[in-house]
């Protein structure tokens, strides 16, 4: 799903206000009509946050600053390629082994939004937190195409309508959990430094280089830009 991909490009969104706007206008339209191609109709985009770096080392202010890093990311490609683009090592692992690597140094760090860097208690291992916002990755609220088709035109309106409605009460609890969560970590004595993300921005050009080939993907990056 080329439409869907969008999203899992680093820095393609500049802001919580900007992700939102893009998921929420034309563009977000268009990403939910393509999880028709695998049986499931999408209703709502949910916020999951901007994720970031985090280490046992050292602040990370610059992309030089991560080269030779250790780094756990979730299983994707563009994920890994990603850290390499910044000089560093991806380690993809499963979530339940990060606290233990970085304790044991297997890792040197991972990435992830506050809420979860506090509730796996990650801030007591790497107290290092750099808010470079690579990543805002939304949570998708589907149905079964199956059972979306069994439902009458009245009770589909009424799904959606409800869908919508949550939209705007998840950010709400989503944003109060983050504000609850920073202040946890930084009483563990998480250091949290702020980035000059341009130069982050930069280093990604050879990621996009390689991932956004497609024609569609192209011009859903145009039009989410400003292009």
């Amino acid at each position: 799903m080329p439409e869907a991909t969008v999203t899992q490009l680093p820095y393609i969104f500049r802001s919580a206000d900007h992700f939102h706007a893009v998921l929420d206008g034309p563009i977000g339209e268009e990403i939910s009509a393509a999880f028709d191609a695998v049986d499931v109709v999408a209703l709502a985009f949910y916020d999951g946050g901007a994720r970031s770096f985090y280490n046992s080392e050292k602040p990370i202010n610059t992309p030089a600053d991560m080269a030779g890093m250790k780094m756990r990311v979730m299983q994707s490609d563009i994920f890994v390629d990603m850290v390499a683009a910044f000089g560093g090592n991806a380690t993809p692992m499963p979530y339940g082994e990060v606290y233990s690597g970085i304790q044991t140094g297997v890792i040197d760090g991972a990435e992830n939004n506050y809420p979860s860097y506090d509730t796996a208690g990650h801030a007591e291992v790497a107290k290092y937190y750099s808010l470079d916002e690579h990543l805002m990755v939304p949570e998708v609220l589907v149905i079964s195409k199956i059972v979306w088709d069994g439902l009458t035109p009245e009770d589909r309106a009424l799904f959606r309508e409800a869908a919508k409605e949550s939209v705007a009460k998840q950010r709400e609890l989503w944003a109060a959990k983050e504000v609850e969560s920073k202040a946890k970590v930084e009483a563990l004595g998480a250091v949290i430094n702020e980035v000059d993300k341009a130069p982050f921005i930069d280093a990604m050009k050879p990621v996009y280089e390689k991932y956004v080939t497609d024609p569609k993907l192209q011009d859903s990056v145009a039009r989410i830009r400003g292009d």
